[in-house]
């Protein structure tokens, strides 16, 4: 996960490796553990026991008092590394220690210990109340994180052949969530041929997930890889919310922040990761305070630690099938896809948009197999020295096609107008027209697709001038031609659409309330919003202190 602090600034900086460990490995002096005091108990633990386990949920930060605690990490393979042995100052925990979702190392002591115990709920406060040392602690949890990602510590394996479109489906959705995984081919790595043999996997069940207890997945769904992983669970039936927002991009993780950092109780939906359109996006270089960019995951990454800091509870994947407004109770209830039922107060719709698909015969056979909707590294290995073709003339295509650029041999850049200038910003067009891998065809569409159940194999175009039409093998085709409203799970609440679908709010602009009291809608689903990141995070901001209002109303 793409999650990296700013560095202090110093005018003399330390060398990056030696000054990242000494962020990721601080040492508290005794006025810090003082303040942590404040906020936690002490507890005494023997030598040899275990102080938790890869899977425990709940951890939270611990303070080592004295003593020396020794980290280690194991996958479902049975290896197992050491990572840090901790002594006096030093603190245990990573991100999930913010949440309480479960640990992805083991640790246990090497000698007598006793430490400090905070609760995830006990260090979001202790984060919140001690500016200074909250940051610095906050830094350390993200960074270690992102080396455990690195190492795969704690993570599944997935084992299946290089083209599985599972395989790819389940790192995808890993990778965009910030959770540390191995993904293995049988073919070319001896130790995933021998777990392969021993399993004796059916066609059918590809790909494999091994996790580190042992367990084994086959074929797994999203929601199967999450609820192993601890990424959700089922909620608790008289829990009602202040605010649940559906979405978590750009818009819904602004709102959760928001909602959050003032006391209101959020929950936070999404049907498959956090950072929406915007998290696929490669470099965003035009966004306030970013002068040399930042990828969409890295924006979005930073909000959802940022949600999380404050408490706001996120449960991802979770694919809202009915919005059910509230009755007599004034309590809203989302009725999830597996059968989970979130009840809230107030409801911001943040769902973003779905990406449209053009007209083609087997479009369908080949997602997930050469068709794509999104550019990240997952994608991009399947690019190397390839020639690949990109359809779209807008930002989020201008920012795919330089970014395949430096993985692809070549990227057919097709467009059905007449060019760039009207739909893309001019640093990407003149980027594009200065990058000789990109050629960019104007006035030309994708006709036809062929390939065969390993995937897409053959891709053919029409100039729309000329009428004619080219024949090219091609393995991967991106598709960047826009979106529809994601608001199907609307039926059957009376929110009203504009003629496009998109949901209309307040006639002042400025009124983000829907036709339905208590319903929100901010971002990309809301009929007139400016389709931008920053438009969406203002939106986030702005609607909080509407359902302040409304809450106090009511």
């Amino acid at each position: 996960m793409a999650v990296t602090p700013d560095d202090p600034g110093d005018a003399t900086p330390a060398p990056v490796s030696v000054q990242r460990r000494e962020q990721m490995f601080p040492i508290l002096s005794a006025d810090d553990i003082a303040r942590v005091a404040r906020f936690g108990g002490r507890r005494a633990f023997q030598a040899g026991e275990r102080l938790f386990a890869t899977g425990d949920r709940g951890v939270g930060l611990m303070v080592v008092l004295s003593g020396r605690v020794s980290i280690v990490q194991h996958d479902g393979a049975g290896h197992v590394s050491p990572i840090v042995d901790h002594g006096a100052g030093s603190l245990i925990g990573e991100i999930s220690s913010l949440s309480g979702r479960p640990a992805l190392v083991d640790a246990d002591a090497a000698e007598p210990v006793e430490a400090l115990i905070l609760k995830p709920a006990d260090l979001r406060a202790l984060i919140v109340a001690e500016a200074d040392l909250g940051e610095r602690i906050m830094r350390a949890l993200i960074l270690r994180r992102t080396s455990l990602i690195d190492t795969a510590a704690g993570g599944p394996i997935l084992i299946a052949p290089g083209d599985d479109p599972g395989r790819i489906r389940l790192a995808g959705f890993l990778r965009r969530n910030g959770l540390p995984f191995r993904s293995l081919d049988p073919a070319s790595d001896d130790e995933a041929a021998d777990i392969v043999a021993h399993l004796h996997p059916a066609a059918t069940d590809w790909p494999l997930a091994i996790l580190p207890d042992g367990q084994v997945l086959r074929n797994p769904t999203d929601t199967d890889i999450a609820r192993a992983t601890g990424m959700i669970g089922t909620p608790d039936c008289g829990c009602v919310y202040d605010v649940a927002i559906v979405g978590a991009g750009p818009a819904g993780l602004a709102s959760a922040v928001y909602a959050a950092s003032e006391g209101l109780s959020v929950i936070v939906l999404d049907a498959r990761g956090f950072g929406g359109q915007a998290g696929a996006s490669a470099r965003i270089e035009n966004y306030f305070g970013f002068p040399t960019g930042i990828t969409g995951l890295a924006l979005t990454a930073r909000g959802f630690v940022q949600a999380q800091k404050f408490g706001a509870e996120i449960a991802i994947p979770a694919q809202v099938k009915t919005l059910e407004c509230s009755d007599a109770d004034g309590i809203h209830r989302l009725h999830i896809d597996d059968g989970r039922i979130y009840r809230s107060r107030s409801v911001v719709i943040a769902s973003g948009a779905r990406y449209r698909q053009p007209n083609l015969d087997r479009l369908a056979e080949f997602e997930g197999r050469g068709i794509w909707y999104w550019a990240s590294p997952v994608e991009a290995q399947f690019c190397s020295q390839q020639e690949v073709i990109l359809v779209g003339g807008g930002n989020s295509a201008g920012q795919a096609a330089v970014y395949l650029a430096g993985h692809a041999a070549k990227v057919r850049m097709m467009v059905r107008g007449d060019g760039l200038a009207a739909t893309m910003s001019r640093y990407l067009i003149d980027r594009i027209a200065a990058n000789p891998r990109i050629e960019l065809m104007s006035r030309t569409e994708v006709v036809a697709l062929e390939g065969s159940a390993v995937g897409l194999e053959r891709v053919s175009w029409r100039n729309r001038d000329s009428g004619e039409t080219t024949e090219a093998p091609i393995r991967n085709l991106f598709l960047f031609i826009g979106a529809d409203p994601a608001t199907e799970w609307l039926g059957e609440c009376a929110v009203l659409p504009d003629e496009k679908g998109f949901v209309a709010t307040g006639q002042n602009v400025l009124t983000l309330q829907t036709s339905v009291p208590g319903v929100f809608a901010i971002g990309d689903v809301r009929a007139g919003s400016v389709k931008r990141v920053g438009g969406a995070i203002g939106e986030g901001a702005t609607v909080v202190a509407q359902i302040h209002q409304y809450l106090a109303d009511n």
